[in-house]
């Protein structure tokens, strides 16, 4: 069995499970029981794939996306372009991995009993997210790009945008099943109303964002979806 090149021996023989990624398809069935990998398979480390994933983010602000290159990553990894390559196929790949694994899916929805509340949780959460150098530094710079790049235009929207989504779908549904809004409210416009200002004064005008400003956004989302 081969490993990772260019990386440390494991601490141990139990090696860490595969991350996702494009090496390994998402929503593959488990295997059942423990099973010996095959002769020669290469194992997936997880201190190597978040070594990549953090030279991908520090590669992004140093050259900008349509500099960065798979050698480029490596080398500030400290591991080979093999192993940039059993993960992900292409630069593009794995930037959208990582950018998919930055934005807010997984995240439960807000369940504080108030359409107020939730808006303002919702908030609270972003305003962290969006200070994080995925957000300042890697998503400017893509979305660049996707001005440029059809594919990479639709790929960076799906990414950001559908974790987003489940959590103003689910905000949405609380508040029409306690009567706060009315059935049919588009939960896109939660998104446009609340995300949009926040991501212009956090990342675009590199402003922070105190407990009495999302105090007011959020009062401000909540009568515009009464509206």
């Amino acid at each position: 069995m081969t490993s990772d090149p260019a990386a440390p021996a494991p601490a141990s023989a139990a090696a860490a499970p595969p991350a996702p990624s494009a090496a390994v398809p998402v929503g593959a069935p488990a295997a059942a029981g423990r099973r010996r990998a095959p002769a020669g398979a290469a194992v997936l480390r997880e201190d190597v794939t978040e070594a990549i994933r953090t030279a991908v983010v520090e590669e992004l602000a140093a050259v900008g996306f349509a500099r960065m290159s798979i050698e480029g990553i490596a080398r500030r990894a400290g591991v080979g372009k093999t192993a940039v390559y059993r993960r992900w196929k292409s630069k593009l790949h794995l930037v959208l991995d990582l950018v998919a694994a930055f934005a807010v899916d997984g995240l439960p929805v807000p369940a504080t009993g108030s359409l107020y509340g939730d808006v303002r949780a919702l908030l609270e959460v972003m305003s962290h997210v969006l200070r994080h150098p995925v957000a300042s530094a890697v998503i400017p710079d893509l979305l660049v790009e996707a001005a440029r790049n059809p594919e990479i235009a639709g790929a960076v929207r799906g990414a950001l945008r559908e974790g987003q989504r489940r959590l103003a779908e689910g905000i949405v549904s609380e508040a029409v099943s306690r009567g706060e809004l009315a059935a049919g409210v588009d939960a896109e416009r939660v998104l446009d109303l609340a995300i949009g200002p926040l991501y212009w004064r956090v990342v675009v005008v590199n402003e922070s964002a105190p407990r009495e400003y999302l105090d007011s956004l959020a009062g401000a989302v909540v009568a515009g979806l009464k509206a």
